[in-house]
């Protein structure tokens, strides 16, 4: 597989694990551990083969719905984890963002999610960018009030506002993503990054996520290379990055 096939970014929802849990005889809170360590695997994989950005949509806006036993276990996965990652990606070279609201997150979460942004910021490998407490349409709305905000105080000119601009103001000013896979077997989007999925190929295989190994995860890129992308262009064009 050539170095120039490989998607620069690639999204993925992080789907299935408590339906995995359930097929094999466990609680979900066993089917989101196992998750995080498959997680693990693949970040440290793709950036390894050349994804230069991998975003993992691992709890939106709408899983504070969820029992409250289970948001709780997340949020101690997430504590726990991010504090342990923090030397595998300075080894690994990789740099950890979020993206995402704060409120109502617990300052025990953000604590340690600035602290792995803070220990890993000057990594350049590849990106890992965790979607917590993500909405899609929170985060166009957050980039419209921030812009706002600048013409008020006259930094900015209505005049200046333009798709750059816009995309300035998001959470992060990442390349397009070229390729979504949402695993489970879902087909939907579920308000994940609608403004960076314009052109992306979208991938759903049914495979659960604690399944989703690194031999799947290749199947998902080889998927990606076959497709024809065209951008609004010509059929005949062939325009696989």
């Amino acid at each position: 597989m050539k170095e120039t096939n490989i998607p620069r970014h690639v999204a993925i929802i992080v789907d299935g694990n408590g339906r995995w849990a359930k097929k094999n005889g466990k609680n979900r809170s066993f089917g989101h551990k196992t998750g995080f360590e498959r997680l693990e695997e693949i970040i440290v994989y793709a950036i390894e083969k050349g994804v230069k950005v991998i975003s993992l949509y691992v709890f939106s806006t709408e899983n504070f719905k969820r029992n409250k036993s289970e948001v709780k276990y997340l949020m101690d996965l997430f504590c726990n984890n991010f504090k342990r990652l923090e030397k595998k990606y300075q080894k690994e070279n990789i740099k950890a963002v979020f993206s995402g609201r704060e409120e109502p997150l617990e300052k025990r979460v953000l604590d340690a999610m600035r602290d792995i942004e803070e220990k890993t910021k000057n990594n350049t490998k590849g990106i890992v960018n965790f979607c917590l407490n993500y909405g899609g349409h929170a985060e166009i709305v957050d980039a419209t009030k921030k812009i706002c905000m600048d013409v008020c105080s006259g930094k900015i000119k209505i005049e200046d506002i333009d798709e750059t601009l816009f995309e300035q103001n998001l959470y992060h000013e990442f390349p397009p993503v070229d390729l979504l896979i949402r695993t489970s077997g879902e087909q939907r989007l579920s308000n994940f990054l609608p403004w960076q999925l314009s052109y992306a190929e979208l991938y759903f295989p049914e495979t659960y996520f604690p399944d989703f190994t690194k031999e799947e995860f290749d199947k998902a890129i080889d998927v990606f290379c076959k497709r024809n992308r065209r951008f609004g262009g010509d059929h005949n064009e062939n325009e696989n990055s």
